[in-house]
């Protein structure tokens, strides 16, 4: 089985090198031809995709699976016409292969070119989300890329859908038929056999837990660019406009509690804590968010809170700021000054998505410049990390490495650069 699985794989790749090589050199205007042509047959394709999700939901159930990881797997028409929507913006985005990123010319004469070029062939891993699949090979394609897809068990009937509609509309287009491939197995060892094939594919992204990304940065011959947790704090500052503090952590927290930009951290400067705890406090409480409060914020709240609601409010551990809960779970800890807030940061956090609240600016520049994470916000939620609140139409995951890529991954992180250099019979 694993000879015959190795061979797949290999074959898989080989046909994925090939279909680069053509990418590399299309045109911007029949990439985006074959964009649109992806996103029509994703919608003509709504009803095989929404009954193959249904089968994956109902094994999801029998499986026990978490109310956030079925938030994660289900689909509907609204979440399909925003994977449509996506694939357009998409389309719509200017190319990001072939840009002229800096230019020279030397007193010999010789003129140099850094120019943008797609990495090849790329290899993203994933678990849970089926939009990832549409996501990544749009985002691949769009940058010149061939992609192989391999994800989770939990998600396999969507994935094999989803990507037998994309590879329609795309070869329909005239694209390589190996623009887009999908590991069919969810055997295990596919993913060590895709991390060795570094004769094959130029990189390897995993979106998923922690011991998936692990797995692949142990086994990966080839570069990894890798998307940790999301542990993310919300810092209200002494300074803050309550009001406002209560509504962005409501939102960071509540909107969707099971993705990675979810707000798991609430700092409280001291001064405020009172006020804030019996008013956001109270908010969060009615939407049935768990507070893990350390004992300063315990004592704050109000004891008609803990009678109203006493399962939801407990002494938190050191882990409980460590972890990322995906879930209505929200540690809390009260600290004197942004600084603290910051360090706080910087040895409880995962480099993701962190935010402060405050009127202050000076106070504000000082956590923006402070806070080392991919992206730091100043009185915004952390939910907007994510391609298409950034305007990049969809995206291949959040990055939260500092080498190549960080943050949301669109079009320009997924290309490389080669020098082209322009002689007139120069010699050294």
């Amino acid at each position: 089985m694993a000879d015959n699985l190795t061979e797949q794989l290999h074959a898989i790749g080989t046909a994925a090198r090939s279909a680069a090589r053509i990418l590399a050199v299309t045109s911007t205007e029949a990439k985006n031809a074959g964009l649109l042509a992806m996103a029509k047959s994703l919608l003509k394709q709504q009803s095989s995709i929404l009954k193959a999700n249904a089968h994956d939901l109902e094994a999801g159930k029998k499986n026990d699976l978490s109310d956030a990881q079925l938030d994660r797997l289900r689909l509907d028409e609204n979440r399909l016409e925003a994977m449509a929507s996506g694939i357009r913006t998409a389309a719509s985005l200017p190319d990001s292969v072939g840009r002229v990123l800096k230019q020279w010319t030397k007193e010999n004469g010789l003129t140099f070119q850094k120019i943008s070029v797609p990495i090849g062939v790329i290899g993203i891993i994933y678990e849970s989300r089926p939009n990832v699949t549409s996501d990544a090979a749009v985002l691949c394609l769009k940058a010149g890329n061939a992609v192989i897809l391999r994800g989770g068990s939990e998600a396999i009937h969507s994935n094999k859908a989803i990507a037998l509609a994309l590879q329609a509309g795309a070869s329909q287009a005239g694209l390589p038929d190996a623009s887009i491939q999908l590991v069919q197995v969810t055997d295990r060892e596919a993913v060590r056999i895709l991390c060795q094939m570094d004769q094959h594919l130029d990189c390897m992204i995993p979106r998923g837990g922690k011991g998936l990304i692990e797995t692949v940065s142990r086994h990966a011959r080839m570069p990894v660019i890798k998307h940790y947790d999301g542990i993310c704090a919300v810092y209200v500052d002494k300074a803050a406009d309550l009001l406002m503090a209560r509504e962005i952590i409501v939102n960071a927290k509540c909107q969707r509690p099971g993705v990675c930009n979810a707000a798991e951290t609430l700092l409280l400067h001291r001064d405020i804590a009172t006020t804030f705890l019996s008013e956001a406090g109270k908010s969060l409480l009615e939407r049935g968010v768990e507070l893990r409060c350390d004992e300063v914020s315990f004592t704050l709240i109000p004891e008609s809170l803990k009678v109203a609601h006493p399962n939801l409010l407990k002494e938190a551990t050191e882990l409980d700021y460590r972890t990322e809960f995906l879930a209505l779970i929200l540690a809390v800890k009260v600290i004197d000054s942004v600084e603290e807030a910051i360090a706080h940061i910087e040895s409880h956090g995962s480099h993701h998505s962190d935010a402060i609240i405050t009127a202050d600016a000076e106070t504000a520049e000082k956590f923006l410049k402070g806070v080392d994470s991919a992206t730091v916000y100043w009185n915004a939620s952390t939910r907007f990390t994510d391609g298409g609140e950034f305007g990049f139409g969809c995206e291949i995951g959040i990055s939260t490495d500092k080498l190549h890529a960080r943050g949301p991954m669109g079009l320009e992180e997924l290309t490389s650069y080669k020098y082209l250099i322009l002689g007139s019979g120069q010699v050294r």
